[in-house]
């Protein structure tokens, strides 16, 4: 896509803004917006979301308060923004009427298009210019207050000119947003293919690794005798978990120790245990007495599965590798350690992952509205197949090379994402500041 600069510029004085095309206006945010601050209840007007994604209807797991008689009124055109750091980028036109929480500032465009200021204010230039003119004593309470932000210094193209932009980052954006959703849709389909290949590998075996250990290609399946597995080969086993394994619970947190000298130690939260893998960005700590440490220590080779909370997070798991020392867990989240002998650790794991895993958590879960949990006794009735010590290894090996095969695409796929991203960003920075037009402006 060629893009071009205009013929003539000027400098702002402002370094966010740099230089602006000559024949636009220098001025101050204050003179194109009317701050709306009309207090409403939520019965009148329904609440609103205020989003990254832009103004939505509010979300389910949006943070409700009590106090739903002291909202602002937003009027479908207007501007709304979160004035806090911790949800920088959420902003956006509303399109319909509705309420919003007092944290955000509500704004009336005057002599500027809805569409153009939509573009200009959640450019990643004018975020970061909006959070710098604000306040706060750390960086996560950092709030920025419409009379600091209304000073902000903006380049303001005439009326047609907006149009023309506003329709030109609409048609380019759409591009750009449907290669992402197409990449994205390849990556649900690399993940389901991965998730096939485990259930077809954990539940029917491996031809190549079957005739690897001389077994017919032609193997004779038996009934497993679980209704939703189906047909196993017939030199396998079918045993429940609690026969070869130990199931630890997690520690109770909020207690009260009278002890002195506590230790502190780090600890997993659920959040940190993930389907496959651990996300280990934020790990909480907690003081507690030695002796009571030892009891929820987490051990290389242990598979860790969550207790519950939306149905996406239950059962969800992996294996631990020792990957921080002296580590506890909470109370849900289960600590499996399974009989060597019987099962390697490892292809226990990965079972835990699989489909069939996930059936088995689903449909005994114990559910309400929103949250779905398991517990000890369910967790050890979990029938788990097992192959051959032998052919467990083979198995567990075909697997990871296919699996790092997939996981790889999925990262090109993922750094395509990235880069997709960052050249919108940068579209939309570059044009609502006036450094490139499209040569139909």
């Amino acid at each position: 896509m060629k893009l071009h600069k205009y013929p003539e510029y000027k400098d702002s004085g402002v370094e966010w803004l740099g230089e602006i095309p000559s024949h636009w206006e220098l001025t101050r945010l204050g003179t194109r917006f009317d701050e709306r601050r009309t207090k409403v209840s939520d019965k009148d007007y329904a609440p609103l979301s205020v989003t990254k994604q832009g103004i939505l209807p509010q979300l389910d797991n949006a943070a409700k308060t009590n106090d739903g008689d002291n909202r602002k009124l937003v009027k479908a055109g207007d501007f709304v923004i979160n004035s806090r750091s911790d949800r920088k980028g959420s902003s956006g036109i509303a399109l319909s009427d509705g309420s919003v929480s007092l944290i955000n500032i509500v704004m009336t465009p005057l002599n500027i298009i809805p569409t153009f200021c939509n573009y200009l204010l959640k450019s990643n230039g004018f975020i970061e210019e909006y959070y710098r003119m604000g306040h706060g004593i750390v960086a996560d309470l950092w709030t920025t207050r419409y009379d600091e932000m209304k000073s902000i210094l903006v380049g303001i193209p005439p009326l047609p000119e907006q149009t023309r932009i506003a329709q030109f980052l609409d048609q380019k954006t759409a591009l750009i947003d449907k290669a992402i959703s197409i990449k994205e849709k390849q990556i649900g389909l690399l993940k389901e293919r991965r998730q096939i290949v485990i259930h077809q590998a954990v539940t029917r075996g491996v031809p190549e690794v079957r005739a690897s250990l001389g077994v017919k290609p032609s193997l004779k399946l038996k009934d497993s005798g679980v209704e939703w597995i189906g047909m196993i080969p017939e030199h396998w086993e079918v045993k429940r978990l609690k026969y070869f394994s130990t199931v630890q619970s997690g520690i109770t947190l909020g207690k009260t120790y009278t002890q002195k000298n506590l230790q502190t130690y780090p600890y997993l939260r659920v959040a940190n245990v993930q389907s496959g893998y651990f996300n280990l960005e934020e790990i909480a700590e907690i003081k507690i007495p030695q002796n009571e440490a030892k009891k929820y220590f987490v051990r290389k080779g242990d598979i860790l599965v969550t207790e519950g909370g939306d149905l996406d997070k239950l059962g969800r798991g992996t294996m631990w590798n020792g990957e921080i020392c002296n580590c506890l867990h909470q109370n849900h989240i289960f600590a499996i350690r399974v009989n060597e002998a019987i099962i390697n650790s490892e292809y226990a794991s990965v079972i835990m992952e699989s489909d069939y895993a996930r059936k088995y958590f689903t449909q005994t879960a114990n559910k309400t509205t929103n949250l779905a949990s398991t517990n000890s006794t369910k967790l050890g009735n979990f029938p788990v197949i097992i192959p051959p010590l032998k052919e467990q290894s083979l198995v567990l090996a075909y697997i990871k090379t296919v699996s790092n095969r997939i996981i790889d695409s999925i990262s090109l796929k993922e750094q395509e994402i990235e880069k997709l991203k960052e050249y919108k960003a940068t579209l939309i920075n570059s044009v609502v500041t006036g450094k490139v037009k499209n040569i139909i402006l």
